[in-house]
């Protein structure tokens, strides 16, 4: 797998590191505007629900709907899969990158589930033991992998965790950003052969 080109210097390189360097505009308007639309609805919807939020939760609220969807978006794409997926991005890295995204997890249970550490405990646990049975897989398990993992978040939301009142969405946003979108390792086309049919 090569990378088209290699990152800008600057703000621009600061783009590149993000969307993966060589982003077509196509790419950057799927990766930009529907997260845009997401963190102006999220709130908007706790709002409309009329819950007790504060600045702060709806602020949040607004940042978890843009990173999650942008995530989903941006790591589906050819140009961010030859960068994540570039010679050098292995087990830590790919891991480390999941591991932040503990953060998530923790602003939920303790800002919109009122402190729920089983939820914080279960969460991340499924997440950690999840990430590393797709990364350790052989790659041609890698995917149906993932998605069976995935199912298991769609039937644990609904059936094992109370939804998080205002944000049901985001446990399914969230491990389809990681498990899906981002761990799963893909050959992509190169750019120029984006346009061309099967």
């Amino acid at each position: 797998m090569t990378v088209d080109v290699s990152p800008r210097s600057g703000f621009a390189g600061v783009l590149d590191r993000f969307t993966g360097p060589g982003a077509t505009r196509a790419e950057l308007v799927l990766q930009f505007l529907p997260p845009l639309i997401a963190a102006i609805l999220a709130p908007a919807y706790a709002i409309s629900q009329e819950l007790d939020w504060s600045p702060w939760q709806l602020g949040l609220a607004a940042l978890l709907a843009l990173d999650l969807l942008g995530g989903v978006l941006t790591n589906a794409t050819a140009t961010a899969k030859r960068w994540y997926h570039r010679p050098g991005q292995g087990f830590t890295e790919h891991f480390s990158f999941v591991l932040v995204h503990l953060l998530h997890i923790a602003a939920v249970a303790w800002l919109f589930r009122g402190g729920d550490g089983v939820f914080f405990l279960g969460v991340s646990g499924y997440l950690m033991v999840g990430a590393i049975a797709i990364l350790r897989a052989p790659l041609y398990l890698q995917r149906p992998i993932a998605l069976g993992l995935y199912g298991l978040v769609l039937l644990g939301d609904r059936y094992i965790f109370v939804p998080t009142e205002g944000l049901e969405w985001f446990l399914s946003f969230f491990f389809l950003k990681l498990f899906v979108s981002h761990l799963l390792f893909e050959e992509p086309h190169q750019t120029a052969q984006l346009n061309s049919k099967p």
